[in-house]
């Protein structure tokens, strides 16, 4: 496709890239300023000039590409493209074939064996999100090969970079017929609704799949559930299937309400006979230790990073005072959903932060059940940081 760009790879790294490290950091490479144009093909070198992989260059967080093959006879073009959308789509065909599941992730980046871009399916509707303006150059080698193995209804797309005045479409259409939104996907039996067209977040987290059945089948029942950083309510509608006896949403967002109201009337479900609150949750757990306020279940899914008025909040290090809160006003004997999708951090360093929290809480504890992510968002061995998602059911002793 490309002319290459050779690039040293400093010595201390060469064994990670060795192993089949795929991210190609900014300090792993020596000649960093023989990089220009995004998208352009790199191959890396060891010291002694010796090949250790090829891929592009893209501006992700701190990474400056992907290795997209460790093999020097492989082509990066459309072939590999379409070789490796297909084989993501062969792993998904359980998903295809689940009447009660129309929402799931096609192609999960590195997992699937190309960095930076990721598909999800809703319903015969695709949406594509690229994560560096590089992989946004291979655009056409990715359209071309999932139409070609799948039969696409519309193709929306989110560019998670930074554009640079780039014109972007008012709703993400790329190809297809446009949906009419919101398009209903159904997720184990549950309904969502989503909007493809209206910004990064469609309106339902897929990743919490597994998490979302569990507190439906396993932990609902007859509970008075508090669910924070609720967005749009995805939790909340998960306990209220489960019969739950009420839940509470609380979310920092304007929006979070209408969106909640929405997900709970397309299951049926009375959102009257559920509270719904626009709040800081820091402050309404503040509110909840002044009103005395208690619940069978606490479910915390703060985002990695987040800053309100009055709070800033850090996963990475203010996850065992969030997690001091929720215990608070859990009942004894209740149980609390701690996750995290920050990726700085392993879930061992993330059971640390619960032992804290309960030690400093004078509490006892006992973890029930542990998740990651779900099947269809693959993650390679060699690539730790993508198996991102961390949640631990607890009990409270």
């Amino acid at each position: 496709m490309k002319n290459k760009v050779k690039l040293q790879v400093k010595k201390n790294f060469e064994k990670s890239f060795q192993a089949g490290f795929p991210l190609i950091s900014k300090d792993a490479i020596v000649n960093e300023s023989a990089l220009q144009k995004e998208g352009t093909l790199i191959e890396l070198q060891d010291h002694r000039g010796q090949f250790l992989g090829k891929g592009y260059y893209g501006i992700q967080n701190k990474g400056r590409g992907w290795i997209l093959s460790f093999d020097p006879n492989e082509e990066i073009d459309q072939e590999l493209f379409t070789r490796r959308i297909e084989q993501a789509l062969a792993k998904r065909t359980s998903f295809y074939e689940d009447p009660h599941t129309t929402a799931f992730r096609v192609f999960n980046g590195e997992g699937d064996g190309i960095g930076g871009f990721t598909l999800d399916h809703y319903d015969g509707y695709y949406v594509v999100s690229w994560y560096s303006e590089g992989i946004y150059q291979f655009k056409d080698y990715v359209i071309k090969a999932l139409t070609s193995s799948v039969e696409v209804k519309g193709l929306y797309e989110k560019k998670r970079f930074d554009t640079k005045g780039m014109y972007i479409e008012d709703d993400d259409f790329v190809i297809g017929e446009r949906a009419s939104f919101p398009i209903i996907v159904k997720e184990n039996g549950m309904n969502f609704a989503t909007y493809l067209n209206d910004g990064a977040m469609v309106g339902v987290f897929l990743d919490q799949k597994d998490v979302r059945k569990t507190i439906r089948d396993n932990y609902a029942k007859d509970k008075h559930v508090l669910n924070t950083f609720s967005y749009t309510g995805a939790f909340s509608v998960a306990a209220a299937l489960g019969g739950a006896k009420k839940t509470t949403s609380v979310d920092l967002a304007n929006r979070s309400k209408p969106k909640t109201i929405e997900q709970f009337s397309v299951n049926g479900i009375d959102y009257e006979a559920q509270d719904i609150i626009v709040e800081d949750v820091f402050n309404y757990f503040k509110y909840a230790v002044r009103k005395k306020l208690s619940f069978d279940m606490v479910i915390l899914d703060p985002p990695s990073f987040a800053r309100s008025k009055k709070h800033t909040f850090s996963a990475a290090k203010d996850y065992p005072e969030l997690l001091k809160q929720a215990i608070a006003i859990t009942k004894k004997g209740g149980t609390i959903v701690a996750s995290t999708n920050c990726s700085t951090f392993d879930m061992k360093k993330f059971k640390g932060f619960i032992d804290k929290a309960f030690k400093e809480s004078n509490g006892a504890y006992k973890i029930v059940e542990e998740f990651s992510l779900p099947k269809d968002f693959q993650t390679i061995s060699t690539f730790k940081e993508g198996n991102y998602l961390k949640v631990a059911i607890i009990q409270k002793i």
